[in-house]
């Protein structure tokens, strides 16, 4: 069992109030040996697909997600909060993130035509062109980095753990 050291601020326990109703589930060894493993792997995988990205195309990894939903939705277009939920980030990140591909020309903002008051992010042609462009690194670098190193049993057992992780309740709520 691993238990966490105090904190080096800390120079007694009676600094800190502690809820003794509450009992802490330390993580078994292969418990912590996975989370670990998963936490340097996420990490590695996301910069090696950013950096395969930006040297290829000029296109962030967070862009290109962005661009995907874009693609996919009717008329190439999402209101921006919807957009910031479907890529699980803040609005504000997402608005930032929007700012500059728009400067780039790879997506515009529009008026919302249900309200007027809200606000479309909108794929242009040139961003639907270097998504196009960009999907083939990003997918064979997908490929080459994860699906292919694991078994398709594995995968699929990857993906139902997050399908639960997503579901969970637990996670931020990037629609408010």
């Amino acid at each position: 069992m691993i238990v966490p050291m105090s904190s080096p601020a800390r120079t007694s326990d009676a600094d800190v109030e502690v809820d003794h109703d509450l009992e802490t589930r330390w993580l078994e060894p292969e418990e912590q040996r996975a989370w670990r493993s998963f936490i340097t792997g996420v990490t590695a995988l996301f910069e090696k697909l950013d950096r395969e990205l930006r040297e290829e195309h000029d296109v962030s990894m967070a862009e290109y997600e962005l661009m995907v939903r874009l693609s996919e939705a009717p008329c190439h277009a999402l209101r921006m909060a919807e957009l910031a939920s479907s890529v699980s980030h803040s609005r504000s990140r997402t608005t930032h993130t929007i700012s500059r591909m728009e400067r780039d020309g790879i997506v515009a903002r529009a008026a919302c035509p249900e309200d007027g008051r809200g606000v479309m992010a909108v794929l242009t042609d040139a961003g639907y062109q270097r998504l196009q462009e960009a999907s083939h690194t990003h997918v064979n670098g997908v490929r080459r980095h994860l699906v292919d190193l694991a078994d398709p049993a594995d995968f699929q057992a990857l993906g139902r753990v997050f399908d639960l992780v997503k579901s969970s309740g637990t996670l931020p709520d990037y629609d408010t």
